[in-house]
């Protein structure tokens, strides 16, 4: 699917158009094209500083957001890749410490698209080379990257060596590439899921783990065997659970409470202390245990339940709190769904889903908190028309979120979800004025 990536900058809006007509238009996986494309550029993946890899179908994001608000409180400097982008396509690069600037950005991907000639490279793979370009060419103490789809053939996991390997909670997502029929992978969707994932298992780095299924769990740890990799499981070798306000964390190098993540929802608790599993299970880059503590409040991830602030969406119901999340499967579904219900609260959803994702899988954990739902048009992208959000209550259609809100005033709501696409909610956050930064 063509990410349709706009720019406000003429100069970086024109390499996007020339990547645009030079890329086949579609997700690809493997890890040729952008092996081919690293070498003509000099190889930079090899140059970075100590990188802390994340995979994961839900969660990988929040990780590497807490790991890089550690390195931070720490007073160090971080390097992050990650994707998708919300509303500016400078998210996903992020150069010690600030967001790449438009004329550093331009510079670099006319530079990889030059040496992509040829190549049919990707839009994840180009942007994946501009980003590691740009990282061997500035000193930081770290690099967090997050794998884009999959884990195997990710154009992430040409890097040789990271510091330490993580994977964040897993569902069933990007079926069409993740679940696509090959020899020699397993059957089980599930499991095939796990398996993709663990495939940034590297000899000799540790890998990370939350708590999963007994047969993910196995496929995994199998796979970490063969690879050579160390299996660091949340449940075996590192524990953490939240009472008191705090978020309890211990391994074998002994215990820590820190207060919960201020980022909104029981599960980031769980992605917190992958964080830390990670941080102490490597050797690479030292975190005092006052970091740890400091990067709970200080974590920030746009549109993961986040409460829109006041701005020019939010005024047209000023009475009402407007929460947003990109969640799109049944993992993301579980996770919001806990939460409204800890919220206590009655919601009014707006929601607008990529006609490649499951609409039920999602509502099927959030109808029992819902008072009405709106369907909306993902903008710029195949979405999914309002028959196909079937639920025990009806659905309405609007032609955008600005009419979807217009609607709402009718209904005085106390409290409303926007929420079924990362694509959505970045115009959401355009219209409401709140970028990313």
């Amino acid at each position: 699917m063509a990410d349709h990536a706009k720019s406000d900058s003429p100069a970086v809006q024109a390499q996007l158009d020339r990547l645009a007509a030079l890329s086949p238009g579609r997700d690809t996986l493997g890890l040729e094209r952008i092996a081919a494309l690293c070498e003509r550029l000099g190889n930079p993946q090899d140059r970075l500083p100590p990188v802390f890899h994340v995979a994961g179908t839900n969660g990988k994001g929040s990780t590497c957001a807490f790991l890089r608000s550690a390195f931070e409180a720490a007073g160090l400097k971080a390097h992050v890749y990650s994707s998708p982008h919300l509303v500016r396509f400078n998210e996903r690069i992020r150069v010690a410490g600030k967001l790449i600037e438009d004329e550093a950005l331009a510079a670099l991907l006319s530079e990889v698209l030059d040496h992509a000639e040829g190549l049919q490279a990707s839009f994840f793979e180009v942007t994946t080379a501009a980003a590691f370009l740009a990282f061997s060419r500035t000193p930081a103490d770290a690099c967090v990257i997050e794998v884009g789809l999959g884990g195997r053939l990710d154009a992430t996991n040409i890097i040789k060596k990271p510091a330490v390997c993580g994977i964040a909670s897993l569902g069933i997502d990007h079926e069409a590439f993740l679940l696509a029929p090959e020899e020699g992978v397993p059957k089980d969707p599930f499991v095939r899921i796990g398996w993709e994932k663990a495939g940034i298992a590297k000899a000799g780095v540790p890998l990370v783990i939350q708590k999963y299924d007994r047969p993910v769990h196995d496929i995994i740890s199998a796979h970490a065997k063969t690879t050579g990799s160390t299996l660091i499981a949340n449940g075996v070798e590192w524990n953490a659970s939240s009472y008191r306000r705090e978020l309890h964390y211990r391994d074998e190098f002994g215990t820590m409470s820190v207060p919960l993540p201020a980022l909104p929802g029981p599960h980031q608790a769980q992605n917190a202390a992958l964080a830390i599993a990670m941080l102490r299970h490597q050797q690479a880059v030292k975190i005092p245990e006052s970091a740890f503590e400091m990067a709970m409040g200080r974590a920030k991830w746009p549109a993961r339940l986040q409460k829109l602030s006041a701005g020019p969406l939010t005024s047209l119901l000023p009475d009402a709190e407007i929460w947003l999340d990109g969640g799109h499967n049944a993992d993301a579904g579980a996770a919001i769904g806990q939460f409204f219900q800890q919220y206590d609260r009655s919601v009014h959803m707006i929601i607008g889903m990529l006609a490649n994702k499951d609409p039920l899988s999602l509502l099927h954990w959030l109808e029992g908190e819902l008072e009405s739902i709106i369907a909306v048009p993902v903008p710029n992208h195949e979405y999914h028309p309002v028959t196909a959000y079937r639920s025990a209550m009806p659905v309405e259609w609007a032609e955008n979120v600005t009419k979807a809100f217009d609607k709402l005033a009718e209904k005085s709501p106390d409290t409303v979800l926007i929420c079924g696409s990362l694509y959505l909610a970045g115009e959401v956050l355009r219209l409401n004025g709140q970028i990313p930064d």
